[in-house]
């Protein structure tokens, strides 16, 4: 099996990633190579090995057979240091909204002053600079989970997974957290998200990957796999009948 080679140095590769489960095979990756500038973007049915997917590349699952490539090597502990992840129901502490944010920026070593001027600013990136002092756990359910986005974004990722952040939000709640994912991505954050939207992988998307049974049966340009997919499955999908 030969290497695979990360173009830039927030590239990341699969290779011959495998995971089993009472001989079933819940993901099957060959190879996989996202490289572009993102947002990459997780389509496909219930089951797909989306989710499953989005853990492996950020090292929370350990594949049965493959490997994990960045530019510089196999996903190690430091990879991991330097990428976040977000998911469908967020985790916050019982703290105050800053305190969230305080928790992950002490650990980052700032200082006191340095600390309350970088909240103040991922409060209004947030949207959330009135409610500072709010206990996080009585956020509503977009609100919370622009915090969980923005605390993950104060540990300064190069690369962001989130796995369906917007799956039980309104469209204005959807809308704000979409427009905080295109900002950190037009900063230089690599973001690969699962969504079930297929309109918001229009809205997002750079690139697009499309799973089916665990695995990946489509992958290129957004404008290319949404319009003119060529796998069967893809079109399937995009066309809105059942996929298995």
């Amino acid at each position: 099996m030969r290497d695979l080679v990360c173009e830039n140095a927030n590239g990341l590769c699969v290779q011959g990633l495998k995971i089993k489960r009472q001989g079933a095979a819940l993901l099957d990756v060959p190879e996989l190579v996202l490289d572009g500038p993102g947002p990459t973007l997780i389509l496909g049915p219930n089951g797909a090995g989306k989710s499953l997917l989005l853990r492996c590349l950020h090292g929370l699952i350990a594949p049965d057979r493959g490997q994990v490539m960045f530019r510089d090597g196999p996903l190690t502990a430091d990879h991991m240091a330097r990428q976040a992840m977000v998911f469908q129901q967020p985790v916050l502490l019982r703290r105050s909204v800053s305190g969230n944010l305080d928790f992950v920026l002490k650990r980052q070593g700032l200082d006191r002053a340095a600390r309350r001027k970088k909240i103040a600013e991922l409060l209004v990136e947030g949207g959330l600079d009135g409610k500072a002092r709010q206990a996080a756990r009585s956020l509503s359910g977009g609100e919370a989970q622009r915090l969980a986005i923005l605390r993950a974004l104060a540990t300064g990722p190069d690369t962001l997974f989130l796995d369906e952040p917007t799956s039980a939000l309104d469209p204005s709640a959807t809308q704000k957290i979409e427009r905080m994912i295109l900002r950190a991505s037009a900063r230089g954050v690599r973001v690969v998200m699962v969504t079930h939207d297929i309109g918001q992988a229009r809205r997002l998307a750079s690139d697009v990957v499309m799973m089916q049974g665990g695995q990946v049966v489509e992958h290129g340009a957004a404008r290319q796999v949404l319009d003119a997919p060529s796998s069967p499955a893809a079109r399937r999908y995009l066309a809105g009948g059942l996929v298995t």
